[in-house]
């Protein structure tokens, strides 16, 4: 593991087929309410999150439009993740969408997300089996 510092529901196929694990991703107090820590476990390459509610989110971390880095191109808007290159949104579940200037929101692509948890001061996530890089 590698730490670098920087409406619908999504049902979002696993990228790979292989068994699941819990992983520690990230000291839970590394990611405040707000924040985008970039984590690369194996060949995932991944960002921890939190919503402003402090809600810890795990998804990968390439944004499916044009493969913007969302460690350096997201940025928290409450419970979304909003890339600031084209200002496509990710909701917890990876949910993409585009607001428009008059308030419409348009369905984008979605993004992998994993389940999360705290557990002994670290952020974990459940992520399949990869070979270390």
């Amino acid at each position: 593991m590698v730490l670098r510092a920087p409406g619908r529901a999504a049902r979002v196929a696993r990228p790979y087929d292989a068994p699941m694990g819990w992983e520690p991703l990230a000291p839970a107090e590394a990611v405040a309410p707000g924040a985008v820590v970039a984590v690369d476990v194996g060949d995932l390459e991944l960002v921890v999150w939190r919503t402003l509610a402090g809600e810890a989110v795990v998804m990968d971390a390439r944004c499916p439009h044009q493969w913007s880095h969302l460690a350096a191109e997201g940025v928290v808007d409450g419970d979304e993740l909003v890339c600031v290159s084209h200002f496509w949104r990710f909701d917890t579940h990876g949910c993409g969408s585009k607001l428009s200037v008059l308030g419409r929101r348009d369905p984008k692509g979605d993004i992998p997300t994993y389940p999360c948890r705290e557990a002994a001061g670290a952020i974990e996530a459940e992520l399949p089996d990869t070979p270390a890089t």
